[in-house]
């Protein structure tokens, strides 16, 4: 009975400490209010324009920030403002390297519709030159669910459709947190993307399970945080414009 009674005066008087303790916190604001560390200010882009932090990738006049992934200069085809595919000469990938990063990318499949499911206006991102969004021409157009537009490619199906018509500029904006690796090669942290297509969220704060190969399942091998944002060459003319990054 005695340590029944303690008990219950403890926790009397531990409610009444705790009572008084918001009442002094509501009473001085100031207690819950930060100064630091301030954000950089950063400027809004107008327009097409990217924010003044962003590190342009391609602003429809050259590649020079991009080499052919088979080694040398990007060779394709640039006109009216964007690259375009140029079919058997090879992917593209950046010179420099990124993790952590906010990607602004605008692609068009092409007007003139040829083939079906995979073979119609096919392309893809790959982050850290290695984990893939699908690029594909959806509008009207049946795949695997898992590999149709702004899909990771065999991992995750989009929460969406977004698709516009053939021919229209389409927008991907990107959200992406490199994966984490311990000491002994393993993932510690798997890595994480979120991405709006069209303005339309289809990809939710979505864990990548590992690498996006065509054939078998996805797996991690270390590598380094710094890794070339990739653009695909699977043979139909995808054009791309308006690209750039911001490190986070």
């Amino acid at each position: 009975m005695k340590s029944l009674t303690l008990a219950t005066l403890l926790l009397v008087l531990t409610l009444g400490v705790f009572a008084q303790t918001e009442k002094k916190v509501e009473k001085n604001p100031e207690s819950t209010e930060l100064y630091a560390p301030v954000p950089p200010i950063v400027t809004p882009g107008e327009g097409t324009k990217p924010p003044s932090d962003a590190i342009v990738l391609f602003d429809g006049t050259n590649l020079d920030q991009w080499d052919s992934e088979k080694g040398g200069v990007a060779t394709w085809t640039i006109a009216d403002g964007c690259a375009t595919v140029k079919g058997g000469t090879g992917g593209i990938k950046t010179k420099r390297g990124f993790g952590d990063c906010q990607l602004h990318i605008e692609w068009r499949s092409p007007s003139e519709v040829k083939g079906d499911g995979q073979g119609r206006g096919n392309s893809g991102i790959f982050l850290q030159n290695r984990y893939e969004v699908q690029v594909l021409d959806c509008y009207n157009n049946k795949t695997y669910v898992n590999g149709q537009t702004g899909s990771i490619y065999k991992q995750s199906i989009p929460l969406a459709n977004a698709c516009k018509k053939p021919g229209e500029w389409q927008v991907y904006d990107i959200i992406y947190q490199a994966p984490r690796f311990s000491e002994n090669g393993r993932v510690a942290v798997p890595a994480h993307i979120t991405i709006l297509h069209n303005g339309v969220l289809i990809q939710n704060n979505t864990e990548i399970r590992g690498t996006t190969p065509y054939i078998g399942l996805p797996e991690y091998t270390a590598h380094s945080m710094k890794e070339p944002i990739s653009l695909q060459d699977h043979g139909n003319p995808v054009s791309y414009r308006n690209i750039w990054i911001r490190e986070l």
